[in-house]
């Protein structure tokens, strides 16, 4: 029988998450594909002691990688996996800055972005600080380069601020960027599936909070996308070589399309609620037709 194998997180598995491969597994199997569950406690791969690529290698056709896991998903396509999403495209999609990198030079308009550099000290001579207020003027945005669901967000209003962020974050991965203040509290989320644009929602802050993710109380409605934020989606999709993905959207004060985030792993259920469409039908089409 035609078979998959959904990965998850072993420690959390979001609603959301549990969700989406429950939402997979029923459109799957609406194609013949029998699609089963498992976490990356399972230790499929491992370097054994002679130095090769060891552990089980699953039973089934595909992959659907629902972790952010780097290690295991790339020794899986070692081992001959096709990966939904590929190793490679979770990664970029996973470090905020990586995903910035992956994407200049290629049309596409982007907020400020300036990457802070890790402190390996307890103390901070403030030089990073003062070139970093030349580059961006108040208030602008300090986001953590892994975090997820509107977390690790802040926007920074002063010089206190900025101090008070810094020591919070320079041990970790972090950017700051330019506030897009025309989009303050709503954005879109625009879903990809296979290079082309399947579903657009708009996505508003329900607290007054410059952040619109639907995990912080922002609310999503369907919404009518402009041809230009279709292609930008599409564009970026591609170029990051996605299977799937949500692609996060700011409006300019022109009305243009600004890439925000990409997410290889976009929940789907806020989107198939606001805007009606079989999001998990068009991915299981484009897995099925992919594989077989």
């Amino acid at each position: 029988m035609k078979s998959g194998l959904a990965i998850v997180n072993a420690y959390l598995i979001l609603p959301g998450a549990q969700h989406f491969y429950e939402r997979m597994r029923a459109e799957l199997a609406h194609r013949d594909v029998a699609l089963g569950l498992t976490t990356n406690a399972e230790i499929l791969s491992y370097v054994d002691s002679e130095g090769n690529l060891a552990g089980k290698k699953p039973n089934v056709d595909f992959v659907l990688y629902l972790d952010k896991d780097p290690y295991a998903s790339h020794m899986l396509e070692m081992k001959g996996m096709r990966l939904f999403n590929s190793a490679r495209a979770v990664e970029l999609c996973d470090d905020k800055m990586l995903t910035h990198i992956s994407l200049v030079n290629q049309g596409i308009k982007m907020p400020k972005t300036i990457s802070g550099p890790l402190n390996y000290s307890t103390e901070d001579n403030g030089a990073f600080l003062t070139n970093l207020e030349r580059e961006l003027r108040y208030p602008f945005v300090a986001k953590g380069n892994f975090g997820s669901l509107g977390k690790e967000v802040f926007l920074i209003r002063n010089h206190q601020e900025l101090i008070a962020e810094e020591k919070k974050l320079w041990h970790t991965p972090r950017i700051y960027q330019e506030f897009i203040a025309a989009s303050a509290g709503y954005d879109y989320r625009l879903i990809v599936v296979g290079g082309r644009f399947v579903a657009g929602m708009k996505r508003q802050s329900g607290t007054g909070d410059f952040r619109s993710n639907i995990g912080l109380g922002g609310h999503a409605t369907k919404a009518d996308i402009p041809a230009s934020f279709i292609a930008l989606a599409e564009k970026a999709a591609n170029i990051l070589r996605l299977d799937y993905c949500g692609v996060d959207l700011l409006k300019g004060p022109d009305g243009e399309p600004i890439l925000d985030e990409v997410n290889s792993n976009a929940f789907i259920e806020g989107v198939e609620e606001a805007t009606g469409v079989d999001v998990a039908g068009a991915y299981a089409d484009h897995i099925v037709k992919t594989i077989y």
